[in-house]
């Protein structure tokens, strides 16, 4: 998913903080790029994804789809040069344009947004792994995930991880107890969605903010 434009990311670095524990304001610079193609440490966000995909399982044997949007005309050039299969939304929001994106590519399909920089294959990997074990009730490995149809699979951190490194939580809900944010890595079937927890701090750093992309450059380091 990489359509989005980055209107927080252009945020000065004294605008208003959002409240969530996190420095928003503070340790990062705006960008006038369009969000997918912010750099963290010399790389854009979309290159950085893309190479976890076709790291993973999903460049062995599928496709990698960039789905984009009127408002970033750019991003669309440079998936194209990256010999992405582009997939053109309306640009109405993130839920509506990834509908439209699974109309087009079907079900099931591995999801991840752009602004999710250290996203590295062995995430991919687990995630579909994880879907799978849902399915069948079993405990498949990353590398030999069951036949079949995984089941949703929605992969989150605790919100409380991504308060403690400083990033920031605009999504956040409960389960079984514990405060928890999406990471936007999710595996969509037809079935209802479930769960999976990780506690991977390179999965807790949605670049949303100035001050998240200097977080991340941080971790790459």
């Amino acid at each position: 998913m990489c359509g989005g434009r980055g209107t927080r990311l252009r945020e000065g670095v004294d605008g208003d903080r959002s409240g969530e524990g996190a420095s928003d304001g503070e340790g990062g610079h705006p960008t006038d790029d369009e969000k997918p193609l912010v750099e963290v440490a010399g790389q854009s966000m979309l290159s950085r994804v893309v190479e976890a995909l076709r790291g993973s399982r999903v460049g062995e044997s599928g496709t990698v789809h960039a789905v984009v949007s009127p408002q970033a005309p750019q991003t669309a050039e440079r998936a194209r040069d990256l010999s992405l299969s582009v997939v053109e939304t309306p640009g109405d929001g993130y839920v509506s344009d990834l509908g439209t994106a699974l109309d087009a590519v079907g079900r099931p399909a591995l999801t991840v947004p752009a602004d999710l920089p250290l996203l590295a294959p062995e995430h991919v990997d687990d995630a579909i792994a994880r879907a799978h074990e849902r399915s069948s009730g079993g405990g498949p490995s990353a590398t030999e995930p069951t036949k079949g149809h995984p089941t949703s699979l929605t992969v989150c951190v605790p919100a409380a991880l991504k308060r403690r490194l400083g990033a920031s939580v605009d999504t956040a809900f409960e389960h079984d107890g514990r405060e928890v944010a999406p990471t936007g890595l999710n595996v969509v079937a037809a079935d209802d969605d479930t769960v999976a927890l990780t506690y991977d701090a390179r999965l807790a750093v949605n670049v949303n903010r100035p001050a998240d992309r200097a977080l991340a450059e941080a971790l790459c380091g």
